[in-house]
């Protein structure tokens, strides 16, 4: 996995990543958005869903820890080992936005990850155990977990994006 040497790089990983991914939506017409094609495992709509929900999950995490709430993750009525269903649950929370409303939520909350991290000081992001929600066995510091859930999702989604558009022409 990428490692960054400083918040300045994680945040300008996920500006790149994320300005990249939110052009792929520039020409998918809003009546194209919920289209499955063979081969892709989600449409449009399902692929930038995915992305609020972990993005929001991440945001929530962090609220609710600093509000003195137990955060249990990935969400209190899913464990790790059932997260189609919490994909399901993320598809059907945003499915009734327009793909540009999706795209303006992200784009809030991308900023508002971006503020997170920027408040944060190197050792709350690179140090592992740092934050409850982000002690497991593994010990991941949150820069990882910020990464796994923005930059990394941001640029590999793209490519399920432009398969999706080929299968269009």
């Amino acid at each position: 996995m990428i490692q960054y040497k400083d918040k300045t790089e994680l945040v300008d990983a996920i500006k790149k990543n994320y300005s990249l991914y939110d052009q792929e939506f520039d020409d998918i017409k809003e009546g194209e958005k919920d289209l499955l094609k063979p081969g892709i495992d989600k449409t449009p709509a399902q692929n930038i869903s995915y992305q609020l929900g972990w993005t929001s999950l991440l945001l929530q995490w962090e609220s609710d820890e600093k509000n003195g709430i137990e955060v249990k993750t990935p969400a209190p009525e899913y464990k790790w080992n059932n997260l189609k269903g919490l994909y399901e649950s993320f598809y059907e929370k945003y499915s009734s936005y327009s793909l540009n409303q999706q795209r303006d939520l992200l784009r809030k909350q991308v900023n508002e990850i971006i503020q997170w991290i920027e408040s944060l000081d190197h050792e709350a992001l690179f140090l592992p155990e740092q934050r409850k929600w982000a002690t497991t066995p593994a010990k991941w510091p949150v820069w990882k977990w910020i990464h796994i859930n923005t930059a990394a999702p941001f640029k590999n989604f793209r490519t399920q994006l432009r398969k999706w558009k080929k299968e269009n022409q």
